[in-house]
């Protein structure tokens, strides 16, 4: 593989080379590509209604069942266990029937609600109540509704964090809503890896994709720490790295969107990087390669996390829409509210440490 270039979160030039913007609105059964012209970068442009597969007539959707929640239609085993069982054989069916048919839609981005909804969710999910026994806190920080950035610290050699923290939205916010991440452009020319990323709803860790979702009332999660954070030895646990040069900030501060901080204890530990490969590294491709107790002396069984407890808190959101449409160009406030992003984080993890009983209870 060839050597993944790392764009910055606040490089606002054109992306070239390995990785290709999203396509646009691309039909799911059909294929035909995009389905307009992107506009400049750092233009906000307006999503599109999602594309339909079938040209024929709106796809029906099941209705909701009456006195059920959004989280019921998420959920299909929310109901009585008789009830339950042949209610996931109907949705099952259909789910099918509508993957076979193409009779799906996806966003311009790639994103590709019923399958996350339905499948990758269901696969996450027992990672994340059973084995890492994730514990949630300030859920009610998340606005129900409208563009919000979730700004969280990054660890674990491996990315489980982010993966952990859309579980933790998914489920256990009361509006139901959907956290896209801005993931790093390595994501994105690993096989499968990059296919995933898409349908979950990640996208390109930059400051125009990150205004074009927030535009659209998404929820969007960034780590500004990016590999300086995944991985750093483990003697540096829980110690934040540099947040950038203050990208996420002023793409907050373009949408007058709230910054939402988020600390996340338990991740550190999963793989304990005692060192780091470099010169390996380098031939494969990758910002570092990981050596830990287990791996690569185990072999494949080396590459399976720590079980380690989790606790996920989001905190009080920091407005941004108070500012005029020049802060976002003022390097000053810019620093000065990624400090404050930073310190609250790093003061949360040390909260938390101190209140952790165990590394795995």
């Amino acid at each position: 593989m060839a050597d993944a270039k790392v764009i910055p979160f606040d490089d606002d030039r054109s992306r070239g080379g390995a990785v290709q913007r999203p396509a646009r609105r691309r039909s799911a059964g059909s294929r035909r590509g995009a389905l307009g012209e992107p506009g400049e970068l750092g233009e906000v442009q307006p999503l599109p209604g999602r594309a339909r597969a079938r040209e024929d007539g709106p796809v029906s959707r099941t209705e909701e069942p009456e006195g059920q929640g959004e989280r019921a239609q998420r959920r299909p085993d929310a109901g009585g266990p008789g009830a339950g069982l042949e209610r996931r054989v109907a949705a099952g069916l259909a789910f099918l029937r509508r993957r076979l048919t193409g009779d799906y839609d996806v966003d311009d981005f790639g994103y590709d609600e019923e399958l996350t909804d339905q499948v990758l969710m269901s696969l996450l999910r027992p990672v994340y109540e059973k084995y890492f026994r994730v514990e949630v806190k300030g859920i009610e920080n998340i606005p129900a509704e409208g563009g919000a950035l979730i700004v969280a610290n990054h660890s674990g050699t491996l990315p489980l964090d982010g993966l952990m923290m859309q579980v933790a939205v998914h489920d256990h916010h009361p509006a139901g809503r959907h956290l896209r991440l801005l993931a790093a452009d390595l994501v994105f020319v690993l096989p499968v890896v990059n296919e995933l990323a898409r349908k979950l709803g990640h996208t390109l860790a930059c400051a125009e994709d990150a205004e074009r979702l927030l535009a659209q009332g998404e929820l969007v999660g960034v780590m500004p720490e990016g590999f300086k954070g995944i991985g750093k030895p483990f003697g540096e646990r829980y110690k934040l790295q540099r947040f950038g040069r203050g990208g996420f900030v002023s793409t907050a501060l373009r949408q007058g969107a709230p910054i939402i901080p988020c600390s996340i204890v338990g991740a550190e530990e999963i793989y304990p990087m005692i060192g780091n490969a470099k010169t390996l590294a380098r031939l494969l491709g990758f910002p570092y390669f990981p050596l830990t107790p287990t791996f690569p002396w185990l072999g494949p069984l080396g590459a399976v996390p720590l079980p380690t407890k989790w606790t996920i808190q989001f905190g009080e959101p920091i407005p941004t829409d108070g500012y005029p449409p020049e802060a976002a160009e003022d390097p000053m406030l810019m620093f000065n509210l990624t400090d404050q992003v930073r310190e609250q984080i790093q003061h949360t993890l040390y909260k938390l440490l101190v209140q952790r009983r165990s590394v795995f209870f």
